[in-house]
């Protein structure tokens, strides 16, 4: 990751750092420690926003699954080293922050933006995904359907 030209200040401080503990899998309590019970998640793929700690689970489960990257196959101009999900850029500031990242789904490059907001006590109350190019938003829509299909199914 880079930093911008002024260190990260704020809530969004510690926000992130839980956050990036969580995607390690160390984050002690998981995505309840880092979400705010009223949190609202905006999909790159559904129009309406999702309200609620336990849909935005949901989303960012299947995210996790989908945006995870190709464990094989090819791999298209530009997207990271094996496919796999990574952060970029960071920036950060107060109660905000966008972290650009990489990865690939069904072997097409994906580029895109978290935008977090945060509350004074460093809890996500906004989850914002944009993504690029539109052959990688049309992967990520297949893939998010089938595995939010299958979590339902379980």
């Amino acid at each position: 990751m880079t930093d911008v030209d002024h260190p990260a200040s704020g809530p969004i401080v510690e926000c992130l750092a839980r956050w990036h503990e969580h995607l390690r899998g160390r984050l002690d309590g998981g995505l309840d420690a880092v979400l705010h019970p009223d949190v609202v998640f905006l999909s790159p793929v559904v129009f309406t926003p999702q309200e609620g700690r336990e849909i935005t689970k949901a989303y960012l489960s299947a995210a996790g699954g989908t945006l995870g990257g190709d464990d094989e196959g090819e791999v298209g101009d530009g997207a990271p080293e094996g496919g796999g999900f990574r952060y970029t850029k960071q920036i950060a500031q107060g109660h905000h922050a966008m972290l650009e990242f990489e990865t690939t789904v069904e072997g097409k490059y994906v580029n895109g933006v978290d935008i977090l907001t945060c509350d004074d006590d460093g809890m996500i109350t906004e989850f914002k995904v944009l993504i690029r190019p539109l052959q990688a938003v049309n992967a990520v829509h297949m893939q998010m359907k089938a595995m939010l299909e299958r979590m339902a199914s379980d």
